[in-house]
Parts: C-alpha cells; structure tokens; sequence
C-alpha cells in the first residue's frame, strides 16, 4: 500500500496554471516526506531571519556529527582491539607448558617422546618415524633433541643424551636411532634409568653416559611382536620398525616388562670412552667431539678440576693441542676477547672448550677430533705428559 501511495505521489501531470503547480509542489513533498528525502514542511510566511538561524543551527549540527563520526569511529577499534588482545591473553594462559603434553579428556596430559637420531633432514625417514608414533598414540607429543647427529657417532649421542635428559620429568621416553649396527646381531632395548626415564634405543652404548650419572633400575630386550610394525621388519630402518613404535607404545602407558626378556645390566654394551688423567705435571685429555655449527672443540676435562691447577679467570693458560702449542686467555665468555681471537673457556655442561669469538676454531686452526689435550699446572711450561 506505501508502495502505491509513493508512486502515485510522485506522479506530476505537466503543470498548466499556477493551482495545478502548487497542487503537484504539495504533493511532491508529502512524496519526499514519505521517502525519507525532504525536510518537514514549514509555513512559508516564517521569517527570513528564523530560516537563517535555522539553517545555521542545522550546519552546526552536521559539521558537529561529521567530527565526532571519526572519533567514534577510532574509540571503536580501541575498543575492539583491547577485547581481541584480552581473548589472546586467556588463550595463552590455557595453553599448556612446553613439554607438558596436551590435556586429554580426564585431565591428564598427554605423554612425551624425546626423539634423536643421525638421519639428518634432507630425507622423510624422521617424518615416517614420527607417523608411526601418531597412528599408535595420537596426542603424543614429540620433541625433536636433533637429527643431525654425527653419521654413525654412538659417543655424540651418549653425549646428547646426558646432556638433555635431566631437562625432562620422571616418565619421559627417550628414542634414540644412532646405529651403525642396524641390522646385525646387537639388540635393541628399553632401558629403565633410575630417575624414572626410559631409553629406547639400539644396544651399542648410547646409554654409557646416563648409565654412569642416574645408574640404571632395569633394562630389557625388545622381542615382542606387537610392540613392532605389523609388517615385515625390514633389516635396515629399524628406526621406523621397531624403536618408534615401542618408544609410543611405552609413552601411552602400556607396562614395559611386555617388551620382552629381561637383561642384566651389567651385560649392556658400553662405550670406551677416554678418561682425563691427573698428575703433578698437569691434565691429560683429550678433545671428543665439535660444537657445531660453531666450530669449538669439546673436551673430556671437566672444568673443575682444570681450575685445581691453579689458573685464575683473566689468566693466560699454555695448552698443547696435538702438536700444536697455543697460548690463550682464559675467559668467562667468548666476548671476553676481540673477534677473530682464540679463547679457553669452561662450556655450559661444566668442561673444558676451545673457541675462537665468532669464527670457527676447528677450520682455523684444522682442528678435528680425537685429538689430545694437555695443560700443565700453573708454572710449569707446556709439553706432553
């Protein structure tokens, strides 16, 4: 019906005398009226002055709205922008720690894996690995310690492995593929630690370093099926037939003692690894592996008892190094010294490195391990022991 009546309104027949132009000028504003584009109808006998005012009051009051519009405009997205970083604060505070697991249903959270091998990062084999663990437990959560282990290295994994696992809560299983052996007739294992962790790994001596600092509760020997890839074992990954699925089949809580035979601890494989020896003269030791990718040597001389041959922080410290005798400053840190100059220094898991501040002491000096380390006691000039 509103339709109708705006379109017969708007009809204005051509105007022929001044009653037919007043009648349509009548009509066309109760058009505009009703189609929301005229202002109300005022007597046309209202003073000139009165419309000016008007006019005015009504400028006023749309210059007033168009200022406030952008303001209004800005407090709004203030306003919005506070609500979304509000909501992104509560999202954080629920989400779950680092290594904490994701929650499941019953409160609980959701198991660990620590994962480590020599596989690298140029094929899929980690990845296979790693969807093998899934479809077994699939809120596993899966740290990956490095895959870039030195090929065949099983002394940089047990080094790996020492180095990281007291950052890791009771419970945590750690699958460790360093192995050279695979294949052969070494076995593959679960080892209990005696802080409650669990090492699956091949039985080559990647557990030497944890053996000797936690000591271990119980170890056995992976034979049961189950726990494996239902497939055909293949004789050269075992990574993905047998360690990742039993490393995921322990992380959901299924008893260990199922894996298979019991072993007796003092049968496991361990590693010979050199010991630095102590005497009047000084310490003899031996550089055991690189720090990469940054070049500095690593050495098996615990900084403790380097400081007991009488060096002092800031002091210059004679060493031999192969053949090569060095003098160098030992520092706290590597900025100690200016670029491009060599340092002795006491690493973060408490030994004895070599350095050079922002270059590569290794390719600087053609430094590649094994290599022996000797330092005399404060006094007495370097040389072999």
């Amino acid at each position: 019906m509103i339709g109708w009546l705006r379109f017969r309104l708007s009809y204005r027949p051509y105007l022929v005398d001044g009653s037919q132009r007043a009648e349509g000028v009548k009509k066309s504003r109760l058009c505009r009226l009703l189609c929301g584009k005229a202002q109300p109808f005022r007597p046309s006998g209202q003073k000139e002055k009165t419309n000016k005012v008007v006019g005015l009051a009504e400028r006023r009051r749309l210059s007033a709205q168009q200022v406030a519009k952008p303001h209004h405009a800005r407090a709004q997205k203030a306003g919005l922008l506070v609500l979304l970083v509000a909501l992104l604060l509560v999202l954080v505070s629920a989400t779950p720690a680092a290594g904490a697991g994701l929650p499941r249903p019953d409160g609980s959270r959701a198991p660990t894996i620590v994962f480590m091998t020599d596989f690298g990062v140029a094929n899929d084999a980690v990845a296979i690995c790693k969807g093998v663990m899934w479809s077994i437990t699939p809120d596993l959560r899966i740290v990956d310690l490095t895959h870039q282990v030195t090929p065949y290295s099983i002394l940089d994994g047990a080094r790996f492995l020492v180095g990281a696992s007291p950052y890791y809560p009771s419970g945590t299983v750690f699958v460790t593929v360093i192995d050279p052996g695979v294949g052969s007739t070494r076995k593959a294992v679960v080892v209990k630690s005696k802080r409650g962790q669990y090492f699956v790994l091949p039985d080559n001596g990647l557990i030497t370093l944890v053996q000797d600092r936690d000591g271990i509760e119980g170890a056995r020997e992976i034979t049961n099926p189950s726990w494996m890839r239902g497939e055909a074992i293949s004789s050269t990954f075992h990574g993905r037939d047998i360690f990742s699925p039993v490393g995921a089949h322990l992380a959901q809580g299924e008893d260990w003692s199922e894996v298979g035979p019991e072993l007796e601890v003092k049968n496991l494989v361990r590693l010979n690894i050199p010991v630095a020896r102590k005497d009047e003269k000084g310490i003899a030791g031996e550089i055991i592996a690189l720090d990469d990718p940054f070049g500095s040597l690593i050495s098996n001389i615990e900084g403790k008892d380097f400081l007991l041959l009488g060096y002092s922080w800031g002091g210059k410290v004679r060493v031999t190094l192969g053949e090569r005798q060095m003098i160098l400053p030992f520092v706290k840190t590597f900025s100690d010294v200016p670029v491009g100059e060599p340092l002795l220094y006491i690493d973060s898991r408490g030994y004895l490195g070599l350095a050079v501040n922002q270059r590569d002491f290794a390719q600087t000096y053609n430094a590649k391990p094994p290599l022996p380390l000797f330092i005399p006691r404060q006094g007495i000039e370097a040389g072999r022991p």
